[in-house]
């Protein structure tokens, strides 16, 4: 099973994320929401660094080499501007049902780019035969609910308590009848 190596919509391109995002990807580490868990934020030394990220990234893409999905880049086709990220991962789920991330730039939020690209994500997903996927979401992230249940992900009932950062709320999608 392989998703891309590029997905297409109307006014996206998706592609693997590459060591040389990593720059981009730190943009995004530090605009993320303060709620987030400290591990996934830029800490008071700076890191992770651009370089710790480029790791990372190459840590990150041979492993969905390896799997055949991972997090691509989503960039403008009109202008090949990085807009952030979507893509398929192991994460909390597995290998056979995995999970799918996205995060972009507040630039791009509001326009229907996080739903047009989890589309693209999840109707590949399906064409490659995944019986269903899954997504992990912070109770407090309102716009990753509507994204999601725009793209048919249902609440799934199950929760991962965390009376810090806000619970997980596990959504899913059944992608085969």
């Amino acid at each position: 099973m392989r998703i891309g190596p590029d997905l297409v919509t109307a006014r996206l391109r998706l592609r693997p994320l590459v060591t040389a995002d990593a720059e981009a990807v730190r943009r995004l580490w530090i605009e993320r929401d303060p709620r987030v868990p400290a591990a996934r934020r830029i800490d008071e030394d700076g890191r992770p660094t651009v370089e710790d990220l480029a790791q990372s990234l190459a840590e990150q893409r041979a492993e969905a080499d390896a799997a055949g999905f991972g997090l691509m880049a989503v960039e403008s086709r009109d202008s090949v501007e990085f807009l952030g990220y979507c893509g398929l991962i192991v994460g909390g789920a597995s290998a056979a049902e995995p999970e799918i991330a996205f995060e972009l730039c507040s630039q791009a939020h509001g326009v229907g780019y996080a739903t047009e690209a989890a589309r693209a994500v999840t109707t590949a997903a399906q064409s490659a035969g995944l019986p269903r996927l899954w997504a992990s979401v912070r109770e407090w992230n309102a716009p990753s609910f509507r994204v999601l249940e725009k793209v048919g992900f249902s609440d799934s009932g199950l929760r991962d308590p965390d009376p810090v950062h806000g619970d997980t709320v596990w959504m899913r999608k059944h992608l085969q009848p």
